[in-house]
Parts: C-alpha cells; sequence; structure tokens
C-alpha cells in the first residue's frame, strides 16, 4: 500500500447535524435563493394530522427551562425566568374542553388553518405546528402577529390580557416598524419571537408553489417571491434578529427531520438565509477567521476535526478543510470527521470560513495529528518475486501479510504461454503460508542455491515460464494477481523483477513501472523474504519520533530510547536512505540528498515498527 493517501474526504454525519450537502444547491439570493430553498424541502413526509400528537409527547418537551420536567413546553405559558403558572403532561393534559388558562394544550397552527384552507400537508406540518394552551390559542384566534399597542388591548372574557406569561393581544402599534397595519394582532413574549418568524419564514418558503393562490390573509401581500406584507415582513425580520436561533428550535427541527417529515427549516439551520432573500445586500466582506481548531480523536483512516466558528457581518456559511495544503470538503458545521486516512500517518489541517457570497477568511491556525496504526494486514497473497534467469533458473515468491496464516490449498499458479490469452496447465500451491513469511516455487533444474530457497519444487508447465509467459496467482481458480498482461505485449528481458515495498496488495492490472523494480539476471540475493514499510507492530509510540516535519532545513532529529533503524523510501518504494542510529538520546540525520516532496519514514527496534510521512520543502 502506497503512503500516498487518496482524498477520498467525507464529512461524518451523527444525528442531530444538517445532512451533508442538504443545502448545496442553495447558491443564490433574494427570491432566486428562497426557490433554490423551497425546491430543498419540498416534498417532506408528510405523517398526518393525527402523528403530531405523538412528536409532541416526544419531543416537544420543556428540557431547556425546567430541564428533565416532562412537561410540554408551550410558549404561551413559559416563564423563561421563573416557575411557570401551569405545566401540560404530555398526552394526559391534552385539550378536550377548556375554559380558561392552564386546562389544556392542544396543536396550534402558527398560520391559521383558514389561510391554506385546512388542506394537507400543510395541516400537519410539524414545521408550523406547537403545542400551546388551549384557552391562549383560542384567544390569539386568526389574528396576525404583530407588536401590540400597549394603551389598546383587547379585552375578552375568561382571560387575562396580557396572559400570564405576557402574551397579548391589541391592536398593532402603528409606528416604527411596525407601521402601516392598524388592525388587532397577537404578540407573544420577547423569548419566541424568533421562533414565531422562523416558522413564518419556512412556510412561505415550503409552499411558495401555493401561496398566492389562498385566500386574503393580512399578513400576507398575495405574491409568491415577498409573500409577506412589508409591515409584517418588517416585524418578523427584526424578531429574527433580536432573538436568535435557541437550542430548543435546533433540536426541534432535527427531531422534524430525522424522526419525523425529513425536512428542515433552511432559516434555523441558516439565520443569514432571512436577509439574504427578503434584504439582499452585495455583500464583499469576509469572515474572520476560524479559530482554536483542534485535530484529535485519530482511527487507523479517520481523524475529528472541530473548531472555533469565525464571524461575518452577514453570516459564515461553509468551512473549507484543507487536508496537506489540498482542499479536500466542505462542511457548514464547526466540526467534521475526516475519513479515507492513511494509517499510522500524519495529517496537517486548516479552515476557511466563507460567506453566501463566497468571501473567505484567512487560514485558521493549523492543527496535525496522526492516524492510529491500524491492522498489519494486506486484503490477500501476492506476487513478491519473479526470478526469470539463466536456462532454468526460474522462480516465484508468494508473500502474506493478510495478518493471519493462509492455507495454500486454495491457490494455484498457471502461465499465459506465448501470450496468446489461454492459461496453461495449473500448479496447486501446497502447505501453509504464515503471515509475514513467504513461499518460493523452484524448477528442480534452477542453480542449487535456488532450490536451496525453495518451499516448493516444480519443473511443470507453470514454471516454465519465459520473458513473454504472463504468470497468474489464482484462488479458487479465479486470478487475483498477475506478473505481465494477459494475452497483451510481454517481452520482459532474463531478469529479477522485485515488488516494491510499498505495494502490498494484489492486483490482476500489471503495472510494471509503477509496482515493480528490475534487478539484473540471476539475482536472488532477497528471494526468501519479503518486507514492506507497513509491517507495523504494536509499539510505544513514545519510544521514537522525528522533527521537524515538513522539513526546511538538511537535517532531520530522532528521538529514541533503543537503537533505532531508519529507512526513507521515495513514493515508489525506492529506499533512499538507509541507516542505524546508534545514540540513545537525539541525533541528526542528513537529508540534504533528498529533493522537495513525500517520502515514507520507516522506524524500527526493539520497541516496534512506526512507519511516518515526511515532506521536504
Amino acid at each position: 500500500m502506497k503512503h500516498l493517501y487518496i482524498l477520498a474526504l467525507i464529512s461524518s454525519i451523527s444525528y442531530g447535524q444538517i445532512p451533508a450537502g442538504y443545502y448545496n444547491t442553495a447558491t443564490g439570493s433574494g427570491y432566486t435563493l428562497k426557490t433554490q430553498l423551497s425546491n430543498i424541502i419540498d416534498n417532506h413526509n408528510d405523517q398526518g394530522y393525527n402523528a403530531i400528537d405523538g412528536f409532541m409527547s416526544s419531543y416537544d418537551l420543556d428540557n431547556y427551562y425546567e430541564t428533565g420536567s416532562n412537561t410540554i413546553l408551550d410558549i404561551y405559558s413559559e416563564n423563561p425566568t421563573s416557575n411557570d403558572p401551569y405545566t401540560f403532561t404530555p398526552g394526559n393534559d391534552e385539550c378536550g374542553n377548556y375554559s380558561q388558562e392552564g386546562d389544556c394544550y392542544n396543536k396550534e397552527h402558527v398560520i391559521p388553518q383558514s389561510v391554506f384552507s385546512s388542506n394537507t400537508p400543510m395541516q400537519s406540518d410539524a414545521h408550523q405546528l406547537l403545542p400551546t394552551d388551549g384557552r391562549v390559542n383560542g384567544f390569539r384566534g386568526n389574528y396576525p402577529f404583530g407588536r401590540v399597542n400597549d394603551n389598546n388591548l383587547a379585552s375578552q372574557s375568561g382571560i387575562s390580557n396580557p396572559t400570564q406569561n405576557g402574551s397579548k393581544l391589541g391592536a398593532n402599534l402603528n409606528s416604527g416598524y411596525s407601521a402601516g397595519y392598524s388592525g388587532t394582532v397577537f404578540e407573544p413574549i420577547d423569548e419566541f419571537k424568533g421562533d414565531i418568524a422562523r416558522i413564518y419564514f419556512y412556510f412561505i418558503t415550503r409552499y411558495e408553489n401555493q401561496v398566492s393562490n389562498w385566500g386574503s390573509f393580512a399578513m400576507f401581500d398575495g405574491s409568491s417571491d415577498q409573500v409577506l406584507q412589508t409591515t409584517f415582513l418588517s416585524i418578523l425580520l427584526e424578531w429574527h434578529s433580536n432573538d436568535s436561533v435557541s437550542q430548543k428550535e435546533i433540536d426541534r427541527n432535527n427531531n422534524i427531520y430525522y424522526n419525523h417529515q425529513n425536512n428542515r427549516n433552511p432559516f434555523v439551520d441558516h439565520p443569514e438565509y432571512a436577509s439574504m432573500i427578503w434584504n439582499p445586500v452585495t455583500d464583499t466582506e469576509a469572515p474572520t477567521a476560524a479559530t482554536n481548531l483542534i485535530a484529535s480523536n485519530p482511527t487507523s483512516n479517520s481523524i475529528d476535526l472541530s473548531w472555533t466558528a469565525g464571524t461575518d457581518n452577514i453570516a459564515v456559511t461553509s468551512y473549507d478543510v484543507y487536508v496537506d495544503g489540498t482542499n479536500t470538503v466542505s462542511t457548514s458545521n464547526t466540526s467534521i470527521t475526516v475519513t479515507g486516512l492513511a494509517a499510522n500517518t500524519e495529517f496537517c489541517f486548516t479552515v476557511f470560513a466563507k460567506d453566501a457570497a463566497q468571501n473567505t477568511a484567512p487560514s485558521s491556525n493549523e492543527s496535525c495529528e496522526t492516524t492510529d496504526q491500524g491492522a498489519s494486514s494486506t486484503n490477500e497473497i501476492f506476487i513478491s518475486e519473479y526470478v526469470e534467469g539463466s536456462s532454468n533458473n526460474k522462480a516465484l515468491e508468494i508473500a502474506n501479510f493478510t495478518g493471519n496464516s493462509i492455507n495454500l490449498s486454495s491457490y494455484t499458479i498457471a502461465r499465459d504461454v506465448n501470450s496468446n490469452g489461454a492459461y496453461g496447465a495449473a500448479l496447486q500451491l501446497t502447505g501453509t503460508l504464515a503471515t509475514g513469511n513467504v513461499h518460493v516455487i523452484s524448477r528442480g533444474n534452477a542453480s542449487a542455491a535456488t532450490v536451496a530457497l525453495a518451499d516448493q519444487i516444480s519443473s511443470g508447465d507453470a514454471m516454465s515460464f519465459n520473458g513473454d509467459d504472463p504468470v497468474g496467482l489464482f484462488k479458487n481458480g479465479v486470478l487475483i494477481d498477475i506478473f505481465g498482461n494477459f494475452g497483451g505485449t510481454n517481452n520482459f528481458a532474463n531478469a529479477t523483477y522485485r515488488r516494491k515495498q510499498t505495494v502490498i496488495n494484489p492486483t490482476t492490472v500489471f503495472d510494471l513501472t509503477g509496482e515493480w523494480v528490475t534487478s539484473t539476471i540471476d539475482d536472488i540475493s532477497d528471494l526468501g523474504s519479503h518486507s514492506t514499510p507497513l509491517e507495523i507492530n504494536d509499539f510505544d509510540e513514545n519510544s521514537f519520533s522525528f522533527f521537524p516535519n515538513p522539513v526546511k532545513s538538511n537535517q532531520i532529529f530522532f528521538k529514541f530510547t533503543s537503537e533505532l533503524k531508519v529507512e526513507i523510501y521515495d513514493i515508489t518504494g525506492k529506499l533512499i536512505i538507509n541507516t542505524l542510529l546508534k545514540d540513545r538520546t537525539t541525533k541528526s540525520l542528513d537529508v540534504s540528498t533528498l529533493n522537495s516532496g513525500l517520502y515514507v519514514v520507516k522506524m524500527s527496534n526493539n520497541f516496534g515498527v512506526q512507519v511516518k510521512k515526511l515532506i521536504r520543502q
């Protein structure tokens, strides 16, 4: 296996996060963005009106103001700063009849049912249904939301105004951002005004294609783009700005998506979308840099990243994650799990915050982490050496780095005679091949030195190969590895061919230049053994290390507690430096001969073996 990593990196999405790529098509601004969002959240899985009862009993609980109370969170009775005037038990206190506050709770349509004629899926859309006190819900009726003039409150028997938690009904305050409407409005307490605004933004976005066909409603202007009459648009934008997204809203949004109807409220996930749609401006200001980037929790192929969000004049919408200077993945979250990484390799990460206008912040700090060593195994045995020597001096070497002993009774070798596209008689391999060992097959009339290294002797068809005969390794009759081009052009010189040490898995696609090193005729100096930089054993990570990395000077320094063997390979698997360090403190190694690029450093002593990536600058 090469020590270069493949940039197949994905965001690991766990429950409670925005699904990766969910808003990828939300790239515009103004009403174009609104339509893009409508297309994303359209066609949700309508669960029906009755299903909302169970949803509220499970997920609309007050775990935010009275933690663990197991009572319904009702925006019309919740007192955020002290005890609630009354509480509701899920299911048990659902209306029924009511005459005063505190009798029961029911399901309020934040956008009145009369607006959309009680049609589905609007009627059962969980994003716009909230559990609320039945009497207060009736008090609110079908009135629009707005700013109430405290000097002109409405009077109604059987209920106080303001209500027990401070919600109120009265004439709209016709001044400031509320100017332009003088009818009766309902005003919730400040704690939940942003919630109401974001529900309206969701609703008129989700149902963009239908809203202009519905009956008149004071808050709507009859269009499908702005939708909200200017007075109410100003009120809701102000509420949205002043009351930021709460954890309650985030959790409810996630529960609706993951546990109920499988769509999201974009204005909870991305509050900046509201101003981008209804108050678009040209944005040229870049966000500030993300900070406190931490790489942690490495596995053999993944590393967790987390950071502190950057800030922006409008909003940060995404983060580009760079791995060793290459942009590999983006996310809208402030954490991600980067996967697809090579084992036992150090990776360095940076993050760049971006806003919706694609303004990019300066880089975050760099944070580096090394993946775990993982299992020192391959997925199958493979041909590790091909000896085509003088006369009958022929041998094959099969290597096992699977981590398990392999019974060779399932394996055969055969040659494609003269590259004619047909395999000849197969040779059954014999014995058991221990992990980390090789199995050598030699002709019986090969040189005495070659025969002496053999585990199996055969002069049959499979071992009669010449320079134009590809040789395949088969498992249960299926080709798993090959030296040469089956049925293709082959004209190998009499030589020894060894598999590069960075190759540890078989392949049915022959790559002489990429995977094999050519040696002289009759060279059997390595026959009978094979090694790879990824032969990793358990080790004490404090037993040895090197620094700096990347290296700009001509020296790297090693720390170790016992004699250390150091091998440095280039990315083709060629051994460049091979030395033994005997001092037990810190010893330097001259790397002036290394050109700029990526190398693999293999360190081994009696504590084990460790492989790390080295960048030469």
